[in-house]
């Protein structure tokens, strides 16, 4: 009898956890919803939280259909914004060996000396 104590007890824990998933995923959802307004949200809210079974089953049946659409549009605005700032915080794409090259050439046609060839060269270098 203890296995099987352990294992319903087990299967109540399981069932706990996933409880608690989806009274957040649809809190999550009501909270990231941008057709329903403030009172709205409240109401869903109350809803949720002092009838958690009703209120989560009736939200799944009146909302539950948008709720994967919002996810994904959560997602790709969360993606859009870290490639934003990845590109804010990253070279402009040319490398070291392309603004040496520029260097170089600014020295052939004389607009730099070698002494400030020589110091913009070493001052690429050491921040590769």
């Amino acid at each position: 009898m203890p296995l099987l104590d352990t294992l319903w007890a087990m299967l109540w824990f399981f069932l706990f956890i996933a409880w608690i998933w989806v009274l957040f995923t649809i809190i999550t959802d009501i909270f990231r919803s941008h057709d329903l307004r403030g009172w709205g949200k409240a109401v869903w809210i109350v809803f949720v939280v002092f009838l958690p079974l009703l209120g989560s089953l009736v939200y799944l049946i009146a909302r539950g259909g948008k709720m994967a659409e919002r996810s994904m549009q959560a997602a790709a605005e969360r993606d859009r914004q870290t490639r934003e700032y990845i590109r804010s915080v990253s070279s402009n794409g040319a490398s070291t060996a392309d603004e040496i090259d520029k260097l170089a050439q600014l020295r052939a046609a004389g607009t730099l000396t070698e002494e400030e060839f020589q110091a913009q060269k070493a001052k690429l270098l050491t921040q590769a």
